[in-house]
């Protein structure tokens, strides 16, 4: 018995794929006996399983359990939640491993797989062994047990476990994703005044997409908080691993920014800590970072890098762009999008200033969103390796971190390749208009050299 999957599936960092098309539950049987084979074979006995709130998943659920049990292994089902409460998880519970199936902020009929071994990230490599195994049938063969807990007062228990934030009047977006019953039950345990949206988990989203980093998404949070006239906002995507968050006055504070915040309140307690972003974020985080008196760390975008670079730097705080927030102080260093929720209410009351404030005190920086284009697969990493090229004979000053992150007088622009799908992504930040449209004439020019044009936004 073999299986082959759909060569778009294994990705960087999860598997992911269209039900009905290119995912089935024959997949999340494969999927499922072939992690549990790495498990046993690592000397290990017992796998966490979680799904998120869309259709598919509890179909794809108890195939992959069926498929972990028949390699031998034993699962301990969690249930519906959030992807960070599989990672509670398998951080507390007697395992080895976790799966979280989840479309993640992806469109409803798709859905996916993200995995934990042993307490470290499971990605790149280790994703391309579960193909490996799998095309091969190199499969363990045994009868392992299924036994489901139910663990969403524990875990929500632990995400104000020593909380020490004031009482704020907020409002809460879950998207009708798989965070919304940890959020009703978060909010209850929070001192001050709380206003949700769309805690029905309901896999249609019927009131908008769950992926906060859309400005358009946050439109009915927006509305709430200008209604309500409520201290701030927080948002959150499909499977609760992502965080978005408007101030008082509507304005986004985008996931660099937050990170500016939460590094102002970490750095007092850990003078000279290390603090990661990935290489979208705004010289502003990087500088900031530096004036208070931490190390800032470039890094390469991806959640799974990300947390493996803090568990080599000892790094407590990291996050990137698209919202993920890493907290390694207090908390177990995975990306959870309701405790940066929390710890954006504790941050505000040890700093002494309303989000409103403290956002508003931030420098004003003009720059594009994340600028997402479809190339074709074959040619994406060749078009960034070209560019680099083409910079290093130029003598520009580029940050090779990830792609190409050329900084000039006028500010910096970014190029690089999705690690996930068939795109280009760039970003440019300025201190003026003028300026930025340098910067973006510059990234056309390089792309138009390669045969490229910047052709409309794709989605994530």
């Amino acid at each position: 018995m073999t299986h082959v999957f759909d060569p778009t599936m294994l990705r960087e960092y999860d598997i992911r794929g269209v039900v009905g098309d290119t995912l089935s539950d024959a997949d999340a049987y494969a999927i499922g006996r072939s992690f549990a084979t790495l498990v046993m074979r690592a000397g290990g006995r017992r796998i966490a399983v979680g799904y998120d709130g869309r259709l598919s998943s509890p179909m794809l659920a108890e195939a992959l359990v069926r498929g972990i049990n028949d390699a031998g292994v034993d699962a301990l089902n969690v249930g519906l939640g959030p992807t960070p409460m599989l990672y509670y998880a398998a951080s507390t519970q007697d395992v080895d491993g976790g799966i979280q199936i989840t479309g993640s902020h992806n469109p409803p009929d798709y859905n996916g797989f993200k995995m934990v071994l042993q307490g470290r990230p499971f990605f790149g490599a280790d994703i391309q062994r579960i193909g490996t195994i799998a095309a091969a049938g190199d499969w363990e063969s045994g009868e392992g047990a299924a036994e489901r807990i139910d663990i969403v007062d524990a875990y929500v228990d632990r995400l104000v476990e020593g909380f020490a934030g004031g009482a704020f009047r907020i409002g809460w977006d879950a998207g009708n994703g798989a965070a919304g019953t940890v959020i009703e039950k978060l909010t209850a345990r929070l001192p001050g005044e709380h206003h949700l949206l769309f805690t029905d988990i309901d896999g249609h989203f019927p009131n908008h997409h769950p992926d906060p980093t859309e400005e358009k998404n946050l439109a009915d949070l927006r509305k709430l908080v200008a209604e309500k006239s409520l201290d701030f906002g927080v948002a959150f995507d499909g499977d609760g691993d992502r965080i978005g968050a408007i101030d008082g006055q509507g304005r986004v504070i985008w996931g660099d920014q937050l990170l500016q915040v939460y590094a102002a309140a970490l750095l007092h307690e850990h003078p000279g800590a290390t603090v990661i972003a990935d290489v979208k974020a705004s010289q502003a985080l990087f500088d900031r970072v530096a004036e208070l008196g931490g190390v800032p760390l470039m890094w390469k975008t991806g959640h799974s890098l990300i947390k493996a670079k803090m568990k080599e730097t000892g790094s407590p705080l990291a996050g990137e762009m698209s919202g993920h927030i890493f907290f390694a102080d207090r908390y177990f260093g995975f990306d959870d999008a309701p405790y940066a929720a929390v710890r954006l209410i504790e941050a505000a009351t040890k700093l002494g200033q309303s989000v409103t404030e403290l956002r508003g005190a931030m420098p004003p920086m003009v720059n594009t969103p994340e600028m997402r284009f479809q190339v074709d697969e074959s040619r994406k990493f060749a078009i960034v390796d070209e560019v680099l090229d083409r910079l290093a004979a130029s003598g520009a000053q580029v940050d090779r971190t990830d792609g190409a992150r050329v900084k000039t007088d006028d500010g910096w622009w970014l190029l690089r390749a999705s690690n996930t799908q068939d795109v280009l992504v760039a970003r440019a930040e300025a201190q003026d208009e003028a300026a930025l449209e340098r910067l973006i004439a510059a990234i056309d020019e390089q792309l138009a050299q390669s045969g490229v044009v910047r052709g409309p936004q794709a989605a994530h």
